[in-house]
């Protein structure tokens, strides 16, 4: 049986280079020494088979390097790629996320908020379910906070990566309504205790410039009871010609429930997503959706972040524009004259 190699202290690397302890530690972060000594240091703790602590570490720089990731809702497949995007582009930069899921709930989102802050996380960066709670302000005394998505009122978020919700939504009312649609279904997550996120607000203001009846409904984001909401709506009387969901993965539910019903996509019913998931366009037809950049989302974001911890001043309001996908889901709303908009 072999036994298990004993960890290096920080004093034996001190006396295999002749230096102190402290000085040993501060070549280790980078500071107060020459670049030949760091090198020095790092050779020699690598020879040695040194590791600092992640505690002492800690202790000693202030930082956890770790990040907290706060997801609104992690069964949307879309802030799955999202989380999956954020925590490889921390590693690279040699930090840790801790990804939180607030399963569309705010009491659960601002309780977890709580945790990590008092696990003493870096910063957080966070895709609120309630942009608007009152807690967010006493987090941002105490760590850097980057919202992605909605902004936090009152400026109290270090940084926000946010979406152009009234470009996204008249984006897609507008093509539907080129279309001929003029009851249109929009499906959120968002529910009673946060109404007032700006996509929300602006599809009501869009239909109303545009003169279109929408219904707005209620959706969790898990394909089985996005299912069942879209089988009652669909089951409506009358029927709405286009369904409009605010994520990629209600839109699943959607078509599970129009193969369930009978109905085909887009002659009896068009169907159109916001967040063009990669799945979208591999689905029968493909899903017509709203691209974000998910890539340009992940970049700014973690670029804000790292600058925050590092006390780098960045560019701290950055403004994703979106591009509507048109593909075969949507089509003529029927009954419409194709010389008629």
């Amino acid at each position: 049986m072999t036994q298990q190699r004993k960890r290096a202290t920080i004093r034996e690397v001190a006396k295999a280079t002749g230096l102190s302890p402290a000085a040993v530690s501060y070549a280790l972060r980078g500071i107060q020494t020459s670049e030949e000594t760091q090198e020095r240091v790092r050779k020699a703790a690598e020879e040695l088979g040194y590791e600092a602590h992640p505690i002492a570490r800690a202790l000693a720089s202030g930082r956890s390097g770790m990040v907290g990731l706060l997801c609104g809702s992690l069964e949307d497949l879309w802030q799955q790629s999202l989380a999956v995007g954020i925590g490889r582009a921390l590693f690279a930069r040699d930090r840790f996320a801790i990804i939180l899921d607030a399963a569309g709930d705010p009491e659960r989102e601002l309780m977890l908020a709580r945790q990590l802050r008092d696990q003493r996380v870096d910063g957080l960066i966070v895709q609120p379910v309630d942009p608007s709670a009152a807690l967010w302000a006493d987090l941002a005394e105490s760590l850097p906070i980057v919202s992605i998505g909605d902004s936090l009122p009152g400026g109290h978020a270090y940084g926000e990566v946010v979406f152009d919700n009234r470009a996204g939504v008249t984006l897609a009312l507008e093509h539907l309504y080129n279309l001929g649609h003029r009851h249109i279904a929009v499906l959120t997550p968002t529910v009673a205790r946060t109404p007032d996120r700006p996509a929300d607000i602006h599809v009501n203001a869009e239909a109303e410039r545009l003169g279109v009846k929408v219904d707005v409904v209620t959706s969790p984001q898990a394909l089985g009871a996005a299912t069942d909401v879209a089988l009652d709506v669909l089951g409506n009387s009358p029927r709405p010609t286009a369904l409009f969901c605010f994520s990629d993965s209600i839109g699943y539910g959607v078509y599970a429930a129009t193969r369930e019903l009978g109905l085909a996509v887009p002659e009896d019913v068009s169907v159109a997503g916001f967040d063009n998931h990669p799945m979208s366009g591999l689905l029968t037809p493909p899903l017509t959706s709203v691209d974000w950049d998910i890539e340009g989302i992940v970049h700014s974001a973690v670029r804000v972040m790292i600058g925050a911890i590092d006390g780098k001043p960045r560019r701290r309001r950055i403004v994703c524009e979106p591009s509507l996908l048109q593909r075969e889901s949507t089509g003529r709303a029927r009954g419409v004259d194709p010389e008629v908009n």
